[in-house]
């Protein structure tokens, strides 16, 4: 096959560098790919959301497949005008895709289809706030979100209603809503442990695959502001044995069946951020596509035919035979610019080529390469080394042995990481 990836972070080049081993891929090329993904294929210079461009250059190339990694490739419907051409894709329509582009939407879906979730108010003023939180219920905290798309900025989770108040005052008043639009969800805090469940969907079907956890605050003891992810690891630990199958019939079922329902045919991967509390699971959020960092540890586990198994859920017949999920355990730490979630300073001439230890691979995040051969990175989330191993402390110690042995060779002076990934009690 001839596939397009379309993305540039550090979950491309996962995905890139295990598609890419993929008996059944002929060539691969990634739009607008990044420093890493050059390894594997050719890099299009073309943005996520130019389906216009992608479309064109994608009939020109006589391509078989088209993967969309981005939450902005789906929300903006590059997928409805790639099928609308007759080209497979793996990934939601932009109607699909609102289940993670839309909290709103995503929460109500939920409430209609009796899918586990918290109780949550939706406002749309900081006067209709301000009532809602007067009223409030409980003393767990407050989770306040951004309805919109808003690069894993849109989430505050709040100790107290005083200080949720002030969020949405500084959202408001200052004109500052991530994501842009008008609407906010105010949700009930959950209790318990998170983890997040991986599920291939060919519009009839919706399988669990592979489940992580990983670390959203910026620093160690989950301290400091919410960021797109500073680490993962998988498989979970101290989960129920019978996880997928409590996620099957208490999440994926009543999802499925409300799809269905709504005639939606949703094909593409469901990400279902869950908290697993003395209820059972409930869900956090969803995602209409693989996550930054989880894919950088759940790529490592899988072998066999990736790309066979991705075309065969967009041709609606989803074959799980044709790929393994390894028994091995895979820990991954993001290496970030210092002053990442707040600010992304830019880096140049980064070593593409840094000696990686035995059991170890680097995910580069948003970068180039320049004509030196040099890596540029936007800064942020740099990069992700991932590492496995037998068991979890194999792997966590093989990652972290990774990390300080490219700390030398990389070239970049100032990346800081979380020091506890996979830590265990």
């Amino acid at each position: 096959m001839r596939i397009v990836l379309v993305g540039n972070g550090a979950r491309e080049d996962a995905l890139a560098w295990r598609i890419a081993q993929s008996p059944s891929c002929e060539a691969l090329f990634i739009t607008p790919g990044n420093a890493g993904t050059a390894r594997y294929g050719t890099n299009w210079m073309i943005g996520v959301t130019d389906g216009k461009a992608i479309l064109e250059r994608a009939l020109a190339e006589k391509i078989d497949l088209v993967v969309l990694g981005p939450e902005a490739a789906i929300a903006s419907g590059v997928g409805d005008r790639l099928r609308d051409a007759g080209i497979a894709v793996f990934g939601p329509n932009r109607s699909g895709g609102r289940l993670e582009s839309s909290k709103v939407f995503s929460k109500r879906f939920m409430e209609r289809h009796g899918v586990p979730t918290a109780r949550a108010v939706v406002v749309h003023s900081m006067s209709s706030a301000n009532v809602a939180l007067n009223e409030w219920i409980g003393t767990d905290g407050v989770v306040v979100k951004a309805d919109g798309l808003a690069a894993g900025k849109g989430v505050v989770v709040c100790d107290s209603v005083e200080q949720a108040r002030d969020v949405v005052r500084d959202w408001y008043e200052n004109k500052k809503l991530p994501g842009g639009g008008s609407d906010v969800l105010l949700e009930q805090r959950l209790v318990g442990r998170e983890v997040s469940v991986f599920a291939l969907a060919d519009g009839r079907a919706m399988v669990p695959i592979a489940a992580a956890c990983d670390y959203k605050r910026a620093g160690d003891g989950d301290t400091g502001p919410n960021t797109g992810g500073m680490g993962a690891y998988s498989p979970p630990q101290g989960f129920p044995d019978d996880m997928f199958d409590q996620v099957r019939e208490h999440i994926l079922g009543p999802v499925l069946r409300g799809l269905l329902a709504e005639g939606e045919e949703y094909i593409g991967v469901l990400y279902c951020g869950l908290m697993w509390t003395d209820e059972g699971p409930k869900v956090i959020e969803f995602n209409a596509r693989f996550g930054d960092p989880e894919t950088q540890v759940l790529m490592p586990r899988i072998h066999g035919d990736f790309a066979g198994l991705l075309k065969s859920a967009a041709d609606g017949s989803l074959d799980m035979s044709l790929a393994t999920l390894s028994a091995q355990a895979c820990v991954g730490v993001v290496l970030a610019t210092s002053d990442y979630p707040r600010t992304s300073t830019p880096l140049e001439g980064l070593n593409p080529n840094a000696s990686v230890p035995v059991g170890a691979q680097v995910f580069w995040g948003g970068s180039s390469l320049d004509a030196a051969g040099t890596v540029r990175s936007g800064g942020g989330r740099v990069l992700t080394v991932s590492a496995t191993g037998d068991d979890l402390e194999m792997a966590r110690t093989r990652a972290y042995e990774a990390v300080k042995a490219l700390a030398g060779s990389l070239g970049a002076d100032g990346l800081t990481y979380r020091t506890d990934i996979a830590k265990q009690p």
